[in-house]
């Protein structure tokens, strides 16, 4: 009999989706649940699959995340789902090893530090393997996937967009931009993609509101137009074992809700929770969405 699956779970619906695939694959899982991250429901889809143990623990328990997955005879495991990167900041109380592991960091960036872990669970003889082994179907694939192609001007957004998105890749400190008229209203860093989508929108309200409380001439009006390009792209040396980029229906939703037009994407390196329900989403929003 195979060795169990070890599933390090976030927040949001991705540990679930990888457990239903691994599950798919007759594969055990042993779910190692972060108390402060991951939805407390997948005790149902625990009790509901006796292949399926979970063992709940803080953040900060990195010992005890060894020793629950040796004792239940894990030897490769995944991660699956975002463990916020402002927990690092918060009142979590580390144990001793993962406190010297923060200690001998020369940075805190979600590579360097998801990459210690990696290689102190290795060490362990835990070998953290990538989580599109599983999901390889929800991998965005090349082209226009929705009904409307992008437009010229958001073209133009796109390519540019893509320029300084993989150039802050680069220093790991996010991976979405939002654009408009070639120009960059917003770059992802701690709060995620959705708030930062939300932060270009909330901009450009405000610079309607102050247009609306003064008066404009027809030589002053403004010609340049505000809808906002979404770009998300992988990370130029990109670990498909954490960090994976991903969007869903919630995505499409705020970017709606923000006035968002257009969504580019990096295929293959990009995860599409639900595909067929993000594709609807976006044709009903008059949303672009490519990938390249």
């Amino acid at each position: 009999m195979n060795n169990p699956l070890g599933l390090i779970a976030g927040n949001g619906r991705f540990p679930f989706l990888l457990l239903d695939a691994a599950r798919a694959h007759g594969l055990t899982v042993v779910v190692a649940a972060i108390k402060e991250e991951t939805d407390p429901t997948i005790d149902m889809r625990a009790a509901a699959d006796p292949n399926v143990r979970v063992h709940w623990l803080s953040l900060g328990e990195l010992s005890r995340l060894i020793e629950t997955f040796q004792a239940e005879g894990v030897s490769r495991a995944v991660m699956a789902g975002q463990v916020r990167h402002k927990q690092i900041f918060s009142s979590i109380r580390p144990d001793w090893r993962l406190a010297k592991l923060l200690l001998n960091l020369r940075t805190r960036s979600t590579d360097v530090l998801l990459g210690a872990v990696a290689k102190v669970l290795g060490d362990e003889g835990i070998e953290l393997i990538s989580s599109t082994q599983f999901l390889e179907p929800l991998l965005a694939r090349p082209g226009v996937l929705t009904r409307r192609s992008p437009d010229d001007e958001e073209q133009k957004d796109i390519a540019y967009g893509r320029t300084v998105a993989r150039a802050i890749a680069a220093y790991d400190l996010g991976q979405t931009v939002v654009i408009a008229a070639q120009a960059c209203v917003a770059v992802e860093a701690m709060e995620g993609t959705d708030a930062t989508i939300e932060r270009a929108g909330a901009l450009f309200r405000s610079l309607d509101a102050e247009d609306a409380i003064r008066t404009v001439s027809p030589s002053e009006a403004l010609t340049l137009r505000r809808s906002l390009t979404v770009v998300k792209v992988a990370k130029p040396n990109q670990d498909m074992r954490f960090d994976v980029p991903v969007v869903g229906v919630p995505t499409i939703h705020t970017m709606q809700r923000a006035g968002a037009t257009c969504l580019a994407l990096e295929a293959g390196r990009t995860l599409m929770f639900d595909p067929a329900a993000i594709v609807t989403a976006a044709d009903q929003a008059g949303i672009a969405i490519v990938a390249d």
